[in-house]
């Protein structure tokens, strides 16, 4: 069924609430979980379920984002009609980058309408689940409806994003009620996790409807104030999820990843695919001892490694303890040094006998490119 479908991911939607990754990326480029970006997980799932054409609407900083799709060709979208299409950040009604979800959709319209697909499935890349956008279809069919949107069952206090949404739906799964930014303070909750079925026709109606309107807004004025004419219904994902809204929830659901049980979770059922880089294996040296950790291709290791995330490249230098922490590529940590609870960018150098402390709920950041 998803063979009729066409997915639009957005790369730059949530680049606020983590500053200190987007500064020089997308959201959607943020490195996670050793060889990933972020971006590889909406990606994937869509095509694990059959869809072959995906339109990535970028807004800035996706020179990474660029790097790292390339043609395509890691997840089979490398193709003469359809397969990753990069869509402009620019609006027909402004000189400047689009700046809501609604002007990005009105710019895009082109896109849509030179489509054949029945559906649209729209995106965001600020979170990581495993999700069968089939299954998702097909409850949409079942329905009837207008809109689906995918919701996580939550619980605990508030949400730490600068813009979220909770759903209300009834027994039969039809929402009655949508909340934006809501003062959650406990007990169960359900978290729209951005991810969104409509038919194209449906969706394109939609967007000329709003722009002859004058709409700015399209929770606000599209979702919220059509809730009890349009079918929106809400699809309950009971599956892992995690969405990355600050650098604490970042680090928080990396070392998730040390779980088996996630990791299962996320990668065992479908792949989840991602640009390849041809490096040697990792190195050993004697007297390195590594305990519970995710160790990427091409690291040299002389110290103690324990409950950490290594990306591709990284030394360990002789004598260093590195524990607890996020160590992304081609960083280069000398001898003597001592981190715990850190995170560091990519290309950066800790020289010999520092030492850099965090705690969990606030991980010590080491911004890209830095030498210590």
């Amino acid at each position: 069924m998803a063979h009729s479908a066409v997915g639009v991911i957005f790369s730059n939607v949530h680049d606020e609430n983590v500053p200190e990754l987007s500064r020089h990326r997308s959201m959607a480029s943020i490195p996670f979980g050793g060889r990933y970006r972020l971006i590889d997980f909406a990606l994937s799932n869509m095509v694990n379920s059959g869809i072959t054409t995906v339109g990535i609407v970028t807004r800035n900083n996706y020179q990474s984002l660029i790097d790292h799709l390339g043609s395509g060709k890691e997840w089979d979208l490398a193709r003469k009609d359809g397969g990753i299409i990069l869509l402009p950040p620019y609006s027909d009604e402004t000189d400047g980058p689009y700046v809501s979800r609604l002007e990005a959709l009105k710019g895009i319209t082109g896109f849509l309408n030179r489509r054949s697909e029945e559906y649209v499935v729209i995106s965001d890349s600020d979170g990581i689940a495993h999700v069968d956008i089939s299954d998702i279809l097909r409850y949409h069919e079942e329905k009837g409806a207008d809109i689906t949107m995918v919701y996580h069952e939550e619980e605990g206090g508030a949400v730490d994003s600068s813009y979220y949404i909770t759903l209300q739906p009834d027994e039969t799964g039809r929402v009655k009620g949508l909340k934006i930014n809501p003062n959650v303070k406990g007990g169960k909750y359900k978290l729209y996790v951005n991810i969104m079925v409509m038919s194209r026709e449906f969706l394109i109606n939609t967007i000329q409807d709003a722009v002859t309107r004058g709409l700015s807004s399209f929770g606000r004025d599209i979702l919220t104030k059509n809730v009890d004419t349009l079918k929106i219904y809400g699809y309950n994902f009971k599956g892992y999820f995690a969405v990355i809204s600050s650098i604490q929830n970042y680090f928080e659901h990396s070392m998730e990843l040390l779980d088996k049980k996630v990791r299962d979770e996320l990668f065992g059922a479908r792949d989840i695919y991602t640009k390849v880089r041809d490096s040697a294996p990792s190195k050993y040296i004697d007297g390195a001892v590594v305990k519970n950790s995710l160790i990427s291709d091409g690291c040299v290791i002389e110290g103690t490694v324990e409950n950490c995330i290594l990306f591709r490249g990284v030394k360990i230098g002789k004598g260093s303890v590195v524990k607890n922490s996020i160590i992304m590529q081609d960083s280069v940590i000398g001898e003597g040094v001592g981190l715990d609870c850190v995170i560091t960018d990519k290309n950066v150098v800790i020289r010999d006998r520092r030492h850099l402390s965090g705690c969990e709920a606030l991980p010590y950041f080491v911004a890209k490119g830095r030498m210590l």
